[in-house]
């Protein structure tokens, strides 16, 4: 009979258990630490909380005050604050005396919980489940440390770089012809350069290359000496950079002109403008038919490779080349051996004037006289 007594009131007690049960405070969950013994969470969550603060957020503790992982505050319990976990949800049943704080997480405060303070929510929600909160209540999003991110750069394929060379194809035939249409002319004194001096050329290119920044920044200090030379900087810079490219555009239309021009005839054409305009375009199908046989190949790392090293260093030598000549003729205006021609034939009939040309008095001419 006692043991039948017995067995029932340990049934009844085990039955009474879990409708008595209350949640307790959880332990906080054992935090990370490194090979040196260095707590490498609450370096991180310090970290947070520092940026935090020099947003604005002045209400976070310290970070010694939180503890990581989820935790709740038992029901029928007061404990002071601030109450501040990291990494985790706080639940609310008792009284907390002071302020409550969830960084990446959520503040939930029960039934029946009284929060005397400020709940406060960094990177999760203040969720007020039938308890009360004196305080202010307020979220915040989350702030991460910022990382720069590295994309991977994915080589061109082989129709995209066919795309691109047939794109600055395009672009230098239509200023090619801007170019043959308005200053023919400059062309030409170009190709004259190239045609006396290719080494010459080359030389003076590669040195106005070298020299083409410490101008700009002479240029640019030389501005900045008065103050309406620094107003004038940022249109002088631009005006500096389009010159520089123009002078390096004209100088390789005329390399392909000249090289177009030995490998095409005049047969078919009978205005000079024809031949040039034929010439000039043979030799932009050369200089990008090389960038055009690199992209076939992309497909190929190694092939690609070397044929692109092939295409930088012609298409870098005719440019080169090219802007030399334009130094060398002042962008095609000055011309070897115009001058003298044109000052030759002005003293060679300067007698058939009237009046006195360059200084020297018109010689008489001889009167024929009629015998009557």
């Amino acid at each position: 009979m006692r043991a039948v007594l017995a067995f029932a009131a340990l049934a009844l007690g085990s039955l009474r258990a879990p409708a008595q049960a209350r949640p307790v405070e959880s332990v906080p969950a054992p935090q990370a630490q490194s090979k040196d013994g260095t707590d490498t969470t609450t370096t991180q969550v310090a970290r947070e909380i520092a940026q935090r603060r020099a947003a604005g957020d002045q209400h976070l503790p310290d970070a010694d005050n939180f503890s990581m992982g989820n935790r709740s505050i038992a029901a029928n319990t007061r404990v002071d604050g601030p109450i501040a976990v990291a990494r985790g949800n706080l639940d609310i049943y008792g009284t907390v005396d002071g302020d409550v704080v969830a960084l990446d997480g959520d503040v939930r405060v029960h039934k029946g919980a009284r929060v005397t303070g400020d709940a406060w929510a960094a990177g999760g929600s203040v969720i007020i489940d039938g308890g009360v909160v004196e305080g202010q209540r307020r979220a915040i999003a989350a702030v991460r440390p910022t990382l720069p991110s590295f994309r991977p750069r994915h080589p061109l394929g082989t129709w995209e770089s066919a795309k691109l060379v047939i794109g600055w194809f395009a672009v230098l035939t239509i200023i090619g012809l801007g170019v043959m249409v308005f200053a023919e002319g400059n062309l030409d004194g170009v190709v004259i350069a190239l045609e006396r001096g290719f080494a010459r050329s080359f030389w003076l290119g590669l040195a106005g290359q070298l020299v083409m920044m410490p101008a700009l920044l002479v240029l640019v200090v030389a501005l900045a000496i008065t103050v309406l030379g620094v107003l004038l900087i940022p249109f002088a810079i631009v005006a500096y950079v389009i010159a520089a490219a123009g002078l390096v555009t004209l100088g390789f239309l005329a390399v392909a002109r000249l090289t177009g021009g030995a490998l095409t005839s005049d047969r078919g054409t009978t205005s000079p403008r024809g031949v040039h305009l034929r010439a000039l375009f043979m030799g932009l199908v050369v200089y990008l038919g090389i960038w055009m046989i690199a992209a076939l190949f992309a497909w190929n790392p190694i092939a690609g490779a070397i044929l692109r090293a092939v295409a930088i260093a012609v298409s870098w030598v005719a440019a080169t080349v090219g802007l030399g000549a334009a130094i060398a003729s002042r962008a095609g205006t000055q011309r070897p051996g115009v001058g003298s021609g044109s000052r030759h034939t002005t003293d060679e009939f300067a007698w058939q004037t009237p009046t006195p040309v360059t200084g020297v008095a018109a010689a008489k001419r001889r009167q024929v006289s009629s015998v009557p």
